[in-house]
């Protein structure tokens, strides 16, 4: 297996590149609507929305909390999530800040 070359890149597109990976399955997307749409901490459900088993759904939650996406606070026997906001708006900004340098493509 090649290494990687990060070091090759700058640092900017080293963390969009982090962002991205950090949200790139369907079932985090999927995780991600669910909390914004609750709008709040949400315990024990999210299994439920995803349709994955318990240990996949925890995998991807701990993938998204590792990123700083989601936060999680332990209540009783369950973990309630919710959106890290500080960290939401920093992938917001700096992906519309991405999207707003790329010009529109001429193909040919």
């Amino acid at each position: 297996m090649g290494v990687s070359k990060s070091e090759l890149f700058t640092e900017e597109q080293n963390k969009l590149a982090a962002m991205a990976k950090a949200i790139a399955h369907p079932a985090r997307i999927a995780i991600l609507q669910h909390l914004v749409n609750a709008d709040a901490c949400v315990c024990g459900d999210i299994v439920q929305q995803t349709g994955l088993a318990q240990a996949t759904t925890s995998q991807h939650l701990k993938e998204l909390k590792n990123a700083g996406v989601i936060q999680g606070t332990v209540e009783g026997t369950s973990v309630c999530y919710c959106i890290n906001p500080k960290v939401w708006n920093e992938y917001r900004d700096f992906f519309a800040t991405f999207f707003k340098k790329m010009k529109e493509p001429k193909c040919c």
